[in-house]
């Protein structure tokens, strides 16, 4: 219940704080921002860059305000609201569990910007499913992330004569000739959600699209197929051609992402966002890294929209602000040049594709096709049973001495306790 306990005081603290916000910020030129983001790996960084670039050329101000990951954005602004003053600006996912936000009423209604801007002319129905609550928008969607794809290092690959895996058995017979070789086959960060992405493929594949969508639903039932058992058992084999716990404790999913382009490792089961690293640290597709989407999954695409979402205040300027913030994120020309950077696709379907690499092009065509598009179980599955998911997975991999039976117990006792 930790978390669970967490969530609700954040949000608490939000609504009471919000209302008691009645001290005016002396007035600046142009419209004042604070954001609150755990964007901060290289590639995350330079992407943002756009956004505040953009803000500045407007003659307004930004005060950036960089946290590790998102439970850090929550006491970031739970403590700044605390003090009276909320951040205009909060980088959030827009999921299942966003909706919290909307329903306590601790977030701006930005429906007349998207109503004024046509952004249901524009945005695919999945994106606005998720930004909406009760018929009105209430996050501005920066982009569409994809979290099914494997990362190859293309050195690694030719070194050793290795076609790119189709198949799991592939990606075994893969693994186990570059470990022989003394690199290490599969990079991981010391992140719990890493786990989880790559058990999420694992899961797909062994329970197939209409089981899949019946786990990140929450159906225990489901949860208690036995193929969720061999789906463990895959997961356990992954594990062990990573490093151990204790050596990925410090890691980052953006060392693991950079192990691969430089070769020290030989795959990566990782979102697009990775992607957008190789890319920041001078690696290129085809020649430093190769993308496909992990086998079982090459007919899905399994979507995280990265959005903004606008604590309350009392203070007026600071809506004002917020509805001019939301409008720059939209911006075409915004959209574009932050996706060539993160990595991702931007999440209007109005946009010029051309300069997008191969990768960027099958995302796209899928999108675009509404070919196979499916949520992320991040996305799908309320806050608490997302976290405790992942908890349970990363436990698993972490630890050998847990058996796949356990795992799917723990993982049925979360879903559960809805």
């Amino acid at each position: 219940m930790k978390n669970k306990s967490r969530r609700f005081c954040f949000a608490v603290t939000v609504a009471l704080a919000s209302l008691c916000q009645g001290q005016p910020v002396a007035a600046e030129e142009g419209m004042a921002v604070d954001v609150v983001h755990y964007w901060v790996s290289k590639s995350e960084s330079a992407a943002l860059d756009v956004f505040r670039k953009a803000w500045v050329a407007a003659g307004n101000q930004w005060a950036d305000m960089p946290a590790r990951n998102k439970v850090e954005v929550q006491r970031t602004v739970s403590e700044r609201v605390a003090n009276g003053y909320a951040p205009a600006v909060m980088q959030w996912n827009a999921n299942e569990g966003s909706r919290e936000l909307p329903e306590m009423g601790i977030v701006l209604d930005i429906d007349q910007v998207a109503r004024e801007d046509n952004w249901r002319d524009f945005l695919p129905a999945t994106v606005l499913d998720r930004i909406t609550y009760n018929g009105k928008v209430y996050f501005a969607p920066t982009n569409i992330h994809a979290e099914n794809w494997l990362w190859t290092s293309e050195a690694v690959f030719r070194d050793l004569d290795l076609a790119t895996p189709h198949t799991w058995d592939g990606i075994f017979a893969a693994a186990e000739k570059i470990k022989a070789s003394g690199r290490l086959p599969v990079a991981v960060g010391g992140g719990s959600w890493e786990i989880s992405l790559i058990f999420n493929n694992i899961m797909y594949e062994k329970v197939g699209s209409e089981g899949y969508a019946r786990v990140i639903s929450g159906d225990p039932t489901m949860v208690n197929d036995p193929r969720m058992i061999e789906a463990l058992e895959v997961l356990r084999r992954v594990s062990r051609y990573a490093e151990p716990a204790a050596a990925r404790k410090t890691k980052t999913w953006a060392d693991a992402t950079t192990a691969v382009g430089s070769g020290a490792a030989g795959m990566q089961f990782m979102g697009d966002w990775a992607k957008g690293e190789l890319a920041a640290h001078g690696y290129t597709v085809d020649k430093d890294f190769g993308c496909s989407l992990v086998p079982g999954t090459a007919i899905a695409y399994f979507m995280v929209i990265d959005a903004f979402a606008f604590p309350l205040t009392s203070r007026e300027e600071a809506a004002e602000g917020q509805k001019a913030f939301a409008r720059m994120v939209l911006d075409r020309d915004n959209q574009v040049a932050f996706s060539r950077i993160k990595g991702s696709l931007p999440v209007r379907t109005d946009v010029d594709p051309s300069g997008l690499d191969r990768c960027g092009r099958l995302g796209l065509q899928m999108i675009a096709e509404k070919k196979g598009q499916v949520s992320a179980q991040s996305m799908a599955m309320p806050t608490q049973m997302s976290d405790g998911w992942i908890d349970v997975l990363a436990d698993f991999f972490n630890d050998q001495t847990i058996t796949p039976a356990t795992a799917q117990r723990r993982l049925h006792d979360v879903v559960m306790q809805r």
